[in-house]
């Protein structure tokens, strides 16, 4: 499969290995913050910005955070997914959010995604969200389902509006594309640098 999958929550064609449940769940840790940030940019186009722009710094502020929602599951000592999740959504401290979520591609359609959005969702719960905002870019078509089977549904749409500078040097991405480019989770984080 390719480094970054146009879905990185679609079911692979074969689906060999133990299922989600069998896999074991663990607190985000130091230990996994390499392996993290790898595995999102395998995943991911990360050169789409802002889509996708993550760093070992912005992965690692959720390790100080006072209601860390975030979790991987492990087989053995190989991430096989993850969630980062916080509490507060822009000005709302009683909201949580649903900020990131990888799966490796030899895992997916095997439950792993859920399971860790149904661990990050409980746990802001026992933190106090009275609710779960997420955000999925708009072709993101498997992400978006995701979501709904997990009891999310859309309340609002916002569209980005990019406007391409003649002058300014190129990104190594191509604006160009429409809708034949890669499906992107878009993130507050990376939503907020643009701003």
């Amino acid at each position: 499969m390719a480094d970054t999958p146009t879905d990185p929550t679609a079911a692979p064609a074969s689906t060999s290995g133990p299922p989600a449940g069998e896999l074991t769940l663990c607190p985000l840790g130091f230990e996994h913050l390499a392996a993290v940030l790898d595995l999102g940019h395998r995943v991911y186009d990360t050169d789409a910005m802002p889509y996708t722009g993550w760093s070992l710094s912005a992965v690692a502020g959720h390790l100080d955070a006072p209601d860390p929602a975030c979790f991987v599951l492990l087989d053995g000592d190989r991430v096989a997914g993850f969630v980062l999740g916080s509490l507060s959504f822009e000005q709302r401290a009683d909201w949580g959010y649903l900020e990131w979520i990888a799966v490796d591609p030899h895992y997916q359609g095997r439950g792993v995604a859920s399971r860790l959005v149904r661990e990050c969702c409980a746990r802001l719960a026992e933190a106090g969200a009275v609710c779960v905002v997420t955000d999925v870019e708009r072709r993101n078509t498997a992400s978006a389902e995701l979501m709904r089977r997990n009891g999310f549904a859309e309340e609002a749409s916002v569209s980005l509006f990019v406007r391409p500078l003649a002058d300014a040097p190129a990104t190594g991405t191509d604006r160009t594309r429409g809708g034949s480019g890669p499906r992107r989770h878009l993130t507050r984080a990376a939503a907020e640098r643009v701003r």
